[in-house]
């Protein structure tokens, strides 16, 4: 008989969600199921922003900070769709 190993139910319903804030609006860019890929996203999300820095400022455009935190499945609103990088140059933050 083979040993079965026990899967937690909370285990699968936390996932890593990257978040993109402006003032005090926040919302999910993108989510994944490890830390490091989120981290990873989150720099690479950070650095397309830098690139774009001086212009969001000469347009005044506010600039985004990303931040990478813990989210269950059930937290996603229902028609989530993930943030493009550079969405936000085209007025789709919000």
């Amino acid at each position: 008989m083979r040993d079965l190993v026990s899967v937690g139910r909370s285990d699968d319903d936390t996932l890593w969600a990257v978040y993109a804030t402006i003032g005090r609006t926040s919302r999910v860019a993108e989510v994944f199921r490890s830390r490091a890929a989120a981290l990873a996203d989150r720099d690479w999300r950070t650095q397309q922003v830098r690139a774009y820095e001086d212009f969001l400022r000469r347009s005044r455009q506010p600039v985004p900070h990303y931040s990478v935190a813990p989210i269950n499945r059930h937290d996603l609103p229902r028609k989530w769709t993930p943030l493009p990088a550079l969405g936000f140059l085209r007025g789709q933050f919000i």
